[in-house]
C-alpha cells in the first residue's frame, strides 16, 4: 500500500490549498486528458480568473489547443462552444515528448549510432562581392 502524496504535492495534481482555494469557482469543463478547467473571481484586469486542474503531473504542454486558447482568455467562451468542431484530419494534440524515449531523433543522433549521412558536395558557401 503507497502513501498518498497528494494532499501535499503541487507537482501530481491538486493539493488540499488548492483545492480548498477552488471553493466556490465554477468547473467549466474537462478535456480528453482529464484535465479539469475552473473560472471565478476576478484579475486586476477585470479579467475572470481561470485554473487548470491536471490529471497527473502538471505538464504545460498536456493542455489541449483549445483550452490553452481558453486559458490564456484567446476565446470568450468554453471551446465546445466558442470553436468549431474538430476536423476528420487533425489529429490529437501530444505532450511535449522531449527527455523521453518517444523523443525525436535525427539520424545523427547518439541514440541512433552517431553516424550522419555523407555530404553530397552540392552546397556552396556564399561569400560577398569584394
Amino acid at each position: 500500500m503507497g502513501i498518498n502524496l497528494n494532499p501535499f504535492t503541487w507537482w501530481t495534481g491538486a493539493s488540499w490549498g488548492t483545492a480548498f482555494g477552488l471553493r466556490g469557482k465554477a468547473r467549466v469543463g474537462e478535456d480528453a486528458l482529464g484535465n479539469v478547467y475552473y473560472e471565478g473571481g476576478q484579475d486586476t484586469a477585470g479579467n475572470p480568473r481561470r485554473w487548470v486542474i491536471y490529471n497527473g503531473v502538471n505538464d504545460s504542454s498536456r493542455i489541449a489547443p483549445e483550452w490553452f486558447s481558453w486559458l490564456h482568455h484567446q476565446v470568450a467562451d468554453v471551446p465546445d462552444r466558442a470553436l468549431p468542431a474538430a476536423r476528420a484530419w487533425q489529429l490529437p494534440a501530444e505532450p511535449n515528448l522531449t527527455g523521453t524515449a518517444l523523443a525525436y531523433r535525427p539520424s545523427g543522433a547518439m541514440e541512433k549510432g552517431g553516424v550522419r549521412a555523407q555530404a553530397t558536395g552540392d552546397y556552396e558557401a556564399w561569400t560577398p562581392d569584394a
